[in-house]
């Protein structure tokens, strides 16, 4: 089969390899343009290219697909499209171009969790299993047919980034089983129960803050969920920020953001709304990731409560 692949992140490098190791001519790449990261601001081109590049593909970068990518796509005369965290919506012009149609991996179980980060708010909200779909792209957000599904459990602790990294090459044997089955003409497809769908925004950086006044339970699902961007982060003092890399459960009671300990002993515990926060791993600004009792040994502590930002003060 003809195929152009559309991905972006290290999650459609799986199923972009699949693809060639399964025998389907792909004959592009179109994937995000390379942008700044980092400290530095080093411009790095995406996981998705830098495999193209060494399996001697094409790559294309539209800034917009719908406007400057038209032709290109074209140009290619694909039987089918497949995405995967591509990044950029779909325009009916662009979805008319592949014979067959286009073909979404994403990493939830549709209807639930739409849109572009599942896998964040699946764990933010305290969900114990997800999955994989692939669907048939429509001009909807996620809302096309669905064709095959795998359900997978989120383990205890499992961050986004984590299970992000497990969801990818399921996703990949997913794809090939479902252009298998489409070859074949027995690949099912149903319509997704309105019903049931819900819909989670993208991420921002102002995310990252943790609001103390929730229950510890939501605060840990976040510090996992929100890995590795925009992470967690609490302040104190005169705004000192500090990135939370890992957190568990503790025992402890007192007004939310209170801190209860703060030692080489016994470590960081804070307040939650309803129990209590221990901060294992930290890192503050400009050092390295620590484990926070080795941090406090160097950096004794001398605040009583972390800081809540305007907005939850004045909620």
């Amino acid at each position: 089969m003809r195929v152009v692949f559309l991905g972006t992140p290290a999650f459609g490098v799986p199923s972009l390899q699949a693809l060639v190791r399964e025998g389907h001519q792909v004959a592009g790449v179109f994937t995000q343009p390379d942008r700044p990261k980092g400290r530095g601001n080093k411009t790095v081109k995406s996981p998705v290219k830098e495999c193209a590049e060494a399996l001697g593909i094409p790559v294309f970068q539209p800034v917009k697909i719908r406007l400057d990518g038209v032709e290109a796509l074209k140009a290619l005369e694909p039987d089918l499209c497949v995405t995967a965290a591509f990044g950029q919506i779909l325009s009916q012009e662009i979805l008319d171009i592949p014979r067959i149609g286009t073909v979404n991996v994403h990493s939830s179980l549709l209807p639930k969790y739409r849109g572009s980060a599942p896998v964040n708010w699946a764990i933010i909200q305290g969900e114990t299993r997800t999955g994989v779909t692939t669907m048939m792209t429509d001009r909807g957000l996620d809302t096309g047919d669905i064709l095959l599904q795998r359900e997978m459990d989120i383990l205890p602790g499992e961050t986004a980034e984590e299970l992000t990294n497990r969801m990818a090459p399921a996703g990949a044997e997913l794809l090939i089983e479902t252009l298998r089955r489409l070859e074949a003409g027995d690949c099912p497809r149903r319509k997704q129960n309105e019903a049931e769908a819900s819909y989670f925004p993208m991420l921002k950086k102002e995310m990252a803050e943790i609001d103390w006044r929730m229950p510890a339970d939501q605060i840990l699902c976040r510090v996992r969920g929100l890995a590795p961007w925009p992470g967690t982060t609490l302040s104190w003092g005169e705004n000192e920020i500090i990135k939370v890399l890992k957190a568990e459960k503790a025992e402890g009671s007192g007004e939310a953001g209170t801190i209860l300990k703060a030692d080489g002993k016994a470590g960081l515990v804070i307040a939650a709304g309803k129990d209590a926060v221990r901060v294992t791993v930290l890192q503050s600004p400009g050092g390295k990731a620590m484990n926070a009792a080795d941090y406090l040994r160097g950096h004794p502590i001398a605040y009583t409560r972390c800081s809540l930002t305007k907005e939850q003060t004045h909620e």
